[in-house]
């Protein structure tokens, strides 16, 4: 298990509705480089929006979100864009994985995004493929894999610039249980590996048993477990 240092990630505050729904209540957290921060909850708890806020995707409507000395929440579009292409890795429930290209190409397609050259992006792309388990299926398309391939090669994709914080969202819940501990068990080893911190949303107990550390999420506020255990 990991021993959280000085967070690297924080939210304090975090309120955020949609219309007159109220996602975020004054939700807080932090997450340290190396940790593996779980957070559960309910459908409709709020912890989908508490993970977008975090990432960048969405903008609170107030609070303080600051990662390694910056201000996410005051960044313009531009800025948070450019974080999420470089220091963030992202891994989706159905992986989201663009059906017209290769599994090879999907994977370099962050490093292509910053500009790296198709050669050197790919070769990358072909270590963290192997190093998954699936660089047997560079070739081939996503709708021609299974759905653990799938998502192992989503994770490849999320991990192949480097991130510093890896956002994954109930990245287990469209595999049965068997490739779902694959992809948890690569996941978080790579991560660690990597001494990257992984923001994991799931309300999966077995799923959460990977991570160092449980926030829950109810009715958009957040109770770190180990403080009521």
């Amino acid at each position: 298990m990991t021993r959280p240092g000085t967070p690297l990630l924080v939210g304090n505050g975090l309120h955020k509705s949609f219309g007159q729904t109220r996602a975020l209540d004054g939700a807080a957290l932090g997450v340290s480089a190396g940790e593996v921060l779980a957070i559960m909850g309910a459908s409709g708890s709020g912890k989908s929006t508490l993970l977008h806020c975090l990432a960048g995707i969405v903008r609170p409507d107030s609070g303080v979100i600051q990662y390694g000395g910056q201000d996410l929440v005051a960044m313009d579009d531009k800025g948070r864009s450019a974080l999420r292409r470089t220091e963030f890795g992202f891994v989706f429930q159905f992986g989201q994985l663009v059906p017209e290209l290769t599994c090879l190409e999907n994977v370099a397609l962050p490093l292509r995004l910053t500009g790296a050259k198709r050669r050197p992006a790919e070769a990358k792309a072909k270590e963290w493929l192997a190093r998954l388990e699936v660089d047997n299926l560079a070739k081939r398309r996503p709708g021609d894999v299974s759905g653990g391939q799938a998502q192992r090669v989503a994770v490849a994709r999320a991990l192949v610039t480097g991130p510093k914080v890896v956002f994954a969202d109930e990245p287990t819940g469209a595999l049965d249980s068997l490739n779902g501990e694959k992809v948890m068990q690569m996941l978080t080893q790579a991560a660690r590996e990597t001494h990257a911190a992984v923001v994991l949303v799931t309300h999966e107990p077995r799923v959460a048993a990977y991570s160092d550390r449980e926030i829950v999420v109810r009715d958009g506020r957040t109770v770190d477990r180990e403080l009521v255990a």
